[in-house]
């Protein structure tokens, strides 16, 4: 992995061009405020989430239901399923969710179970490809879901690959959260754990996202030799030890990495 993967954050904000629609602005930063964590938003959340006037976020909810992209149910305001289609614009239209797919798929059916591909966006891991296997370990995996990148063998996989400046400002900006008793929010203790996870080329978690799930995650790399998305499975922490994940399971992710990664 480079020291610098090619990934591109966001660029700081601009003033908007004259012929730009804040309106328009506004109502994606409310579409993409829903997730796992908030299956439905009022007014006050969405203006909260979002960054906005309670005035501005009222407008915005009520056109996205008028167009038939949300729901109205008393105060609360739920995605309909026209949502799918900004996914399904991105996906269909995406060559790195459409290479990944047979390389999933052929994982999955080797491992017996479910493998994703997630990108580094804003902090988070960003599910942007899935094969799902019989056996539902968790849904936080999800397809479109995000992962906290300090807490998840995906998310440091894609953060070991980020330069030392980036990684410096993640680290400064973000709070670390306990989501189970296990997770590391030592920041000094985080940062070396990235280290390590640059060094050997993957990472497994224990308990750490969510208890009684282990979960291990490599790099797949462009042309270049950056790191552009992750590989990751994940499995009850009751039925696979650390080491036979490892020793049995690793060879193979590791494989069909390399395989989607020659694809790229």
């Amino acid at each position: 992995m480079t020291d610098g993967a090619n990934f591109k954050k966001p660029a700081p904000s601009k003033a908007r061009a004259p012929e730009g629609m804040a309106g328009l602005a506004k109502g994606l930063t409310i579409i993409e405020a829903f997730g796992s964590n908030h299956e439905h938003l009022t007014v006050a959340s969405a203006a909260e989430l979002a960054g906005l006037s309670r005035a501005s976020a009222r407008r915005c909810l009520l056109t996205l239901a008028d167009a038939g992209y949300l729901f109205r149910q008393g105060s609360k305001y739920r995605p309909t399923p026209r949502m799918l289609r900004l996914g399904a614009a991105y996906y269909e239209s995406a060559s790195l969710p459409q290479l990944a797919e047979a390389h999933l798929e052929a994982a999955r059916d080797e491992l017996n179970e479910s493998i994703s591909l997630a990108i580094f966006e804003e902090g988070y891991a960003v599910f942007v490809a899935r094969a799902e296997a019989e056996r539902i370990v968790s849904s936080l995996a999800k397809l479109g879901g995000r992962l906290p990148a300090y807490a998840s063998a995906t998310g440091r996989v894609l953060l070991a690959a980020q330069s030392n400046e980036i990684l410096t400002k993640y680290l400064n900006k973000n709070k670390l959260q306990k989501l189970t008793p296990v997770t590391i929010t030592n920041k000094d203790q985080l940062s070396e754990r990235i280290k390590k996870v640059k060094n050997v080329g993957f990472e497994i978690t224990v308990n750490e996202l969510e208890e009684g799930m282990v979960s291990m995650a490599v790099p797949v790399l462009d042309n270049q030799g950056n790191v552009v998305a992750a590989m990751s499975m994940s499995a009850s922490s009751a039925r696979i030890s650390t080491q036979k994940l490892q020793e049995e399971y690793l060879p193979t992710l590791q494989m069909h990495a390399s395989r989607l990664s020659q694809s790229l």
